[in-house]
């Protein structure tokens, strides 16, 4: 890639601020309801989602909850924790 092409990216990323940016990270690196049981279990996936979710909240002046979703995506990588059941798994539909 040229530096030419690399101008326009740059400079509008300059109009938006870094916590929005961090916003739009979260919302590509969030698992989609209609991923969640495909996914779940992803350990990747889930600590890229709980890593960009606490720089959100670093950048939104909350750092207990980012330090918690940090913790959580460490968690995931060195697999101290595990996906929980689907808490509709299970259940019976009314009908």
């Amino acid at each position: 890639m040229t530096q030419s092409s690399q101008l326009p990216k740059n400079s509008q990323l300059q109009e938006i601020s870094t916590l929005e940016i961090a916003q739009a990270l979260l919302e590509r690196l969030s698992i989609s309801p209609n991923d969640w049981h495909r996914l779940k279990s992803n350990r990747k996936v889930r600590a890229c989602e709980q890593t960009a979710a606490a720089l959100v909240f670093l950048l939104s002046e909350q750092p207990e909850e980012a330090q918690t979703r940090l913790e959580q995506a460490t968690g995931w990588l060195n697999r101290s924790i595990s996906a929980p059941p689907c808490p509709t798994h299970g259940q019976k539909k009314d009908g």
